[in-house]
């Protein structure tokens, strides 16, 4: 079986032709070859793969180095296929690897993925966070019945922050600090695979961002489920914007940070006085708008309407006016008319959206909206394609506005840097990554600018 065949391959292997001298004598010495890195494969969102990094340098604290982690997505139906897909051609590509399941997917329905001839383990959302789960699959193979190892996430409590370490060179990096969410969207099913919403405290964001300013990293990603709700379970009046004041207080190191997709209605006095005024949090923020039609946005039993998002979107350039605004948006969703696609048109120019992602709805089981009468998939692909197209012409333009201006650009590759307000920018590629530039934009493709350093 592939467990037994992955069992025997655990152990340490000399590197003969390497010596240590010792006096006037010259003695071999083996040094241990590192093992290769178990390889963590992700769908889905930022925390996604946020977690997939944490889970990789757990595994390997184990030993599991010829385990293979298939991270899954529960968003979308096709976002399972794909995950099928991918363990399919995985164990074929690799049939003495350990292939271990988990995710989204594997919470909400672990049997399934279980009954995969493929599939040697499946982890649940909370158990793949934990050292010991990969300690244990070290051990060899599991009878049947420890295959599957996922708990009953909705009576989860506290949300852990695994410390992350194997990140030198990385300038850029995303840390989790809240998980699960208390809404009920009729077409989501994260509450069922994420459990209810859980704050990491402060003192341990801000332990884990120091140790990622320590290594190097120039620039922090704020993540969660719902990243908006956190504090609301930590009592005291917590909230995103104090955590974010306290964040930056306290690591002067840290040049720049970020806040990943935020729900149009969470914004409080305290997370609007840090967007105006602390320039290290970046001008760009990323709205969980969904649609812009208010019928559509009531049976998706969101909590804002389209007149918030445009409200929002004029007070947030009021007080950062070079902000850019990006949104999740969902295509097609049931009863959906084309006068309401044309009204979630119309949002991205009144509300100034520039960085669009764009979702054609896919049904799920669990869900209202799955029991609501559908639109033809046809007319799903099609509104998702003219939503995407708006959204490529925004941006365009956006980039458009910026050639000419100056922008600080954080290096994150040979050659590539994103600005402030996330503007990809290609350089000079013999700056360093790492690197804070200053440039001077210049026209690109549409999708991209130019940046020329400014002595």
């Amino acid at each position: 079986m592939a467990r037994e065949r992955f069992a025997r391959c655990h152990g340490r292997h000399g590197h003969p032709g390497v010596f240590r001298r010792s006096g006037s004598r010259v003695h071999p010495m083996t040094v241990p070859t590192p093992p290769p890195a178990p390889r963590v494969v992700t769908f889905g969102c930022r925390l996604n793969t946020s977690e997939s990094q944490m889970m990789r340098e757990q595994a390997a604290q184990a030993g599991l180095s010829q385990a293979i982690i298939i991270n899954t997505c529960a968003v979308t139906r096709e976002a399972e296929r794909q995950a099928r897909q991918t363990i399919r051609r995985v164990r074929r590509e690799n049939p003495d690897a350990l292939v271990i399941v988990t995710g989204c997917g594997a919470q909400i329905n672990a049997r399934a993925w279980a009954d995969m001839p493929e599939v040697d383990h499946v982890l649940g959302n909370q158990e793949k966070l934990k050292a010991e789960s990969y300690r244990a699959l070290a051990g060899g193979p599991a009878s049947p019945g420890d295959r599957v190892q996922v708990e009953d996430i909705a009576q989860a409590a506290g949300a852990d922050l695994p410390r992350l370490g194997d990140l030198d060179g990385r300038t850029r990096a995303f840390v989790q600090v809240q998980q699960g969410c208390d809404h009920a969207c009729t077409f989501c099913v994260i509450p069922l695979a994420r459990g209810p919403s859980r704050s990491v405290p402060v003192a341990a964001v801000i332990d884990q961002v120091a140790r990622l300013v320590d290594i190097g990293v120039r620039e922090v990603v704020l993540t969660g489920v719902d990243l908006a709700a956190w504090g609301c379970d930590l009592g005291d009046g917590e909230g995103l914007g104090l955590l974010v004041r306290r964040l930056l207080a306290a690591q002067p190191g840290l040049a720049r940070l970020r806040l990943s997709s935020l729900d149009p209605t969470a914004f409080d006095a305290t997370l609007l006085d840090v967007v105006a005024n602390e320039p290290r949090l970046m001008p760009h923020l990323h709205l969980s708008v969904q649609a812009g039609a208010d019928l559509v946005l009531k049976r998706m039993r969101r909590r804002h309407l389209r007149g918030d998002v445009i409200a929002l979107a004029r007070r947030l350039r009021a007080l950062r006016p070079d902000l850019a605004l990006g949104a999740d948006l969902i295509a097609g969703f049931p009863t959906e008319t084309e006068a309401h696609q044309a009204e979630t048109l119309a949002l991205i120019d009144e509300a100034g959206l520039t960085h669009l992602h764009v979702f054609p709805y896919s049904p799920r089981p669990e869900t209202p909206a799955a029991r609501m009468p559908p639109v033809a998939p046809a007319t799903v692909k099609a509104r998702a394609q003219a939503l995407r197209q708006a959204g490529e012409r925004a941006f365009a333009a956006l980039l458009a506005g910026r050639v000419g201006t100056e922008d600080q650009v954080l290096v994150e590759r040979s050659g590539f840097g994103h600005g402030e307000a996330y503007i990809p920018v290609h350089l000079d590629p013999s700056i360093a990554a790492g690197t804070l530039v200053r440039v001077r934009l210049a026209a690109g493709d549409g999708s991209h600018l130019i940046g020329e350093t400014v002595s």
